[in-house]
């Protein structure tokens, strides 16, 4: 597919400085540096990368890059080297400055405003390196192109010199890099997180097959001496993201389908399988940028899938003995797929501007999906009898689970019912400022139900361990008490959206929702399972950043002479406490280690826990949908292999409850 991006052997001949247009001045990024790359906290900080790094990708898409390397330096700088054809450095027509000067200090300058220098592009705006450049504190170009290695310096975005040739290189050798560090000025963070980096580097390996991306961290070193480094490079592309996001999933059918269309204006390719949950998991990217809201890309594919499914199903009399109907929803359940499409000037819409909003991109979705399912069914009909037979199994577990789901709404307090009866709500209506805290049992809910300050703290207190959503049918998740009370009491209702299970929040609560359990590793389980729950059943509350994690102190420590008290959240904690007020002499330390929150009196839990001026909050967030997925899966699901080699690999760094 890559040779239709390819540009014609005498355009690249082309690729000049006559192809960098120059759209306006630099000067607002330093001013407002928020509206070029987001924010300046730690995803601002990792955007800098993306931008860098997606210039390279461009090269790859045009055919002329598959090697891509980036370095953390030891001061949190990045480079980024790349084999491409290398920027223009001949003298720009109109600005009479080098081409490299113009794509570094001018915004929107770039060749891939130049329709014939880049078919498609990650970016589209000719921000990226001009941003990262003005962000900067120091930056260095070079570019090896011709036989020459070319370079040039910059500080805060202006030059510090002309660009100069620092040598020869040989003809085959060419490509950019790009050196820089994040002004700290700017920047409230400046030092890079290897994962965040790992994560976009390992999903455009996956969009784009048949290119090599390194990440090595020079601050790290094993016990060789040697920098952390990781490889990633896929041959097949969206099949192995696919399968890497299924990771645990026991298969309904062993294939993945794979769909590629390259003959119109929008490029489309996806692939998908089913499992043999009842799971709708769909990763969606226009031009390598990750939709997470979806858009017009996604609409289409859900209409050639749905479609193209129930004609197969109508055709071959498989839906005949259905008393109700079969739902759009249930043609995805177990579904795993990934979208990618490229579009030549894509318009993106949503709060993050993250969803593709062109209506081309629809029937041309739509179009490639119903022609390529539409042969894979007919070339495999053992493959497309069992996925039928599962869609007519969620179906049927969707209709038993709408009438539970209605019970539940008739019994809400929003719909004239009561609240859960043990429930101690809070005095305050608005949900603001209102928290609720799952507690775990009986005696930790008395406890923090005497402890709280009533008039803005709820307390849910949860017999036993909630139900495990990941392995439970739609049904028996709304059958479940301790589920049904969480839903009563947060006051959502799930429903259906555009064909699509959802949680409505217009009238939840509270906006702080708090899982608060023993610090153990029962308590540890029963929080893992209340972020299944909410990961698969309410995912808006996490992503809307209302799901937090309490921590209660694990000990209460004293000197014997009873001069010192302390909370101790960790075992460092309480080695500091001894070593800070009994010179190390454990002998000298009382040390009470709380087993449940429910060995703390009211006082005790409102002062460690519960009271904002000193508790500790952790809130849960998705940082990496596909990652987040393929843990919960495994940790959750059906397949006891991965759980083990998972618990294996990472019982080092666990401590276990005595």
């Amino acid at each position: 597919m890559a040779e239709d991006y390819n540009i014609e052997e005498q355009e690249e001949q082309q690729y000049s400085a006559s192809n960098i247009q120059v759209l306006e001045g630099l000067e607002a990024v330093r001013k407002r540096p928020s509206m070029y790359i987001g924010d300046t906290h730690i995803k601002g900080l990792h955007h800098l990368v993306s931008e860098v790094v997606d210039n390279s990708i461009d090269e790859a898409l045009a055919g002329y890059c598959d090697t891509i390397n980036v370095t953390i330096g030891v001061d949190d700088s990045i480079t980024v080297r790349d084999n491409g054809r290398g920027i223009p450095v001949d003298e720009h027509e109109k600005l009479h400055k080098s081409a490299l000067e113009v794509v570094m200090t001018v915004l929107h300058a770039g060749g891939k405003f130049d329709k014939g220098s880049y078919k498609v592009s990650g970016g589209l705006h000719g921000v990226g390196v001009s941003c990262v450049n003005a962000l900067s504190d120091y930056l260095r170009a070079e570019v090896r192109r011709e036989g020459k290695v070319y370079m040039q310096e910059y500080s805060l975005g202006k030059p510090k010199g002309e660009v100069q040739v620092i040598g020869e290189c040989a003809e085959e050798d060419h490509g950019t890099t790009v050196v820089f560090h994040p002004d700290a000025s700017i920047f409230q963070h400046t030092v890079y997180e290897f994962a965040i980096l790992a994560k976009r580097l390992r999903d455009l390996a996956f969009l784009n097959a048949g290119v090599k991306l390194t990440l090595t961290d020079l601050r790290s070193l094993d016990e060789n001496q040697e920098p952390h480094s990781e490889v990633y490079f896929s041959e097949t592309g969206l099949d192995d993201f696919v399968r890497f996001i299924d990771d645990g999933k026991e298969p309904l059918i062993a294939d993945v389908i794979h769909i590629t269309n390259d003959k119109g204006e929008i490029p489309v390719e996806v692939a998908m399988t089913f499992n043999k949950s009842f799971n709708e998991n769909i990763h969606s990217y226009v031009n390598n940028i990750n939709t997470i809201e979806g858009g017009t890309h996604l609409t289409g594919f859900r209409r050639g899938l749905g479609a193209t499914l129930r004609k197969y199903a109508e055709d071959n009399k498989m839906l005949d003995k259905l008393k109700f109907e079969v739902k759009p929803e249930d043609f995805r359940q177990g579904l795993t797929a990934v979208i990618s499409v490229k579009v030549l000037e894509p318009q993106f819409e949503g709060q993050t501007k993250t969803k593709l909003g062109n209506t081309e991109a629809i029937g041309a979705v739509e179009v490639s999906v119903r022609e390529a399912l539409r042969n894979y069914l007919e070339e495999h009909p053992t493959q497309a009898k069992t996925v039928i037979e599962k869609i007519i199994l969620a179906a049927t577990a969707r209709h038993a689970a709408e009438k539970a789901r209605n019970n539940i709404t008739r019994k809400s307090p929003l719909a004239g019912g009561g609240l859960p009866g043990k429930l101690a709500d809070c005095s305050s209506k608005d949900p603001a400022v209102s928290e609720l805290f799952l507690v775990e049992g009986d005696s930790a809910g008395g406890s923090a139900k005497q402890g709280r300050d009533r008039q803005f703290q709820a307390i849910l207190p949860l017999r036993g361990k909630i139900l495990n959503v990941e392995k439970a049918l739609d049904h028996k998740v709304f059958e479940s008490e301790s589920v049904v009370n969480i839903f009563r009491a947060l006051g959502v209702t799930i429903g259906t959206k555009d064909d699509e299970k959802e949680a409505n929040l217009e009238r939840l609560r509270y906006h702080r929702i708090i899982i608060m359990t023993d610090a153990d590793v029962d308590g540890a389980h029963i929080a893992t399972l209340l972020m299944t729950f909410f990961f698969r059943r309410m995912r808006p509350i996490i992503e809307q950043g209302y799901l937090y994690i309490a921590t209660p102190p694990l000990y209460r420590a004293s000197t014997t002479r009873g001069n010192h008290e302390e909370y101790c959240w960790t075992d460092m904690d309480l080695r500091r406490f001894i070593d800070n007020y009994a010179d190390g002499k454990e002998d000298q330390v009382k040390i009470q280690r709380y087993k449940g929150l429910g060995e703390m009196n009211p006082d005790q839990l409102w002062e460690t826990t519960m009271d904002p001026e000193n508790r500790l909050l952790k809130r849960v967030n998705i940082s990496d949908a596909a990652e987040a997925e393929r843990i919960f899966t495994m940790l959750m699901g059906d397949d006891v292999e991965p759980r083990r080699k998972f618990i294996e690999e990472n019982a080092t760094y666990a401590t276990l409850d005595t």
